[in-house]
């Protein structure tokens, strides 16, 4: 046998190997009911809407095996006053290995606050959790649904390699007064940015301010426009850098915005040689 012939009854062998090893696929229909309701109670206009959605992943989610695809359900549902006085959503995400019954238990079932739910890079799931106009994310692995990390500025991915794609993943945590971390109610904290892989999070690092006061305006939900971008390397070899920007949302006043400028080294952020604006301060930091 020539060596070409070698190479692809080898390719055919290991696909069938594959294929063998997963388990027998069954024919199936699943059928589910959205329903719009509206009420009048107390002179109150009252909305209930139930949504059911069906999605077939691709191949190759990282953390199953390589030929399985996963039939994942999302189920939102929303009560509305009418008037703006107020809502309740929640979504729900539930993935089975595609072919087997969805009336048995699915791989994991994932239930939060929030008005949807999407996957991403055939790798991750991210909720959205919007509350009261807050708009922030939070992040889990689509095979087998573990949570990552949250983020209060749109999900960062990107990769660190060219010709072979090596995803990534970047957020921007700004904690809350009720942060159940005691760590991070400390006065001079700002926030904290996570870099992750598809299977971990890598690092995460604690961004903090010299003045008490400025910390709270930097990492208020209101008073401050938060953005995390991307610059890309340089052709004499510069690694790509993170940049988490921060904008005042002062009325009547030009925007002042400061940053954090963070390189990434070695599938790493490059704390040691970070560029944070006058002030402030980043360091490694862990949960």
């Amino acid at each position: 046998m020539t060596p070409r012939r070698f190479a692809i009854a080898g390719a055919f062998l290991c696909t069938a190997g594959l294929l063998m090893a997963q388990p027998a696929r069954k024919p199936f229909e699943a059928r589910s009911t959205s329903t719009l309701t509206y009420g009048v109670k107390d002179s109150e206009e009252i909305v209930d809407i139930h949504n059911v959605s069906f999605e077939v992943s691709g191949d190759s989610v990282p953390g199953r095996p390589a030929a399985e695809r996963l039939a994942l359900r999302k189920t939102t549902s929303l009560k509305q006053v009418l008037g703006d006085k107020g809502s309740e959503a929640k979504v729900t995400l539930e993935a089975w290995p595609l072919g087997s019954d969805i009336r048995q238990k699915p791989l994991y079932a994932i239930t939060l606050e929030g008005t949807d739910v999407r996957a991403t890079g055939n790798a991750l799931l991210v909720f959205d959790r919007i509350v009261e106009e807050l708009n922030w994310w939070s992040i889990h692995k689509l095979g087998d649904g573990r949570h990552l990390f949250d983020t209060y500025v749109p999900l960062l991915a990107f990769s660190i390699t060219n010709m072979v794609q090596t995803p990534r993943y970047a957020g921007f945590e700004a904690p809350p007064d009720d942060s159940p971390d005691a760590r991070l109610k400390e006065a001079h904290v700002v926030g904290v940015l996570t870099y992750a892989s598809e299977d971990k999070v890598i690092r995460e690092a604690l961004i903090t301010c010299d003045n008490p006061g400025r910390a709270k305006l930097l990492r208020s939900y209101w008073d401050q426009t938060r953005t995390l971008s991307l610059l890309p390397g340089t052709s004499d070899g510069s690694p790509p850098s993170i940049r988490i920007s921060f904008s005042s949302n002062d009325p009547g006043k030009a925007p002042v915005t400061v940053t954090v400028t963070v390189g990434i080294a070695k599938d790493d952020l490059d704390l040691a040689n970070a560029k944070p604006a006058s002030g402030l301060k980043i360091v490694a930091w862990r949960r």
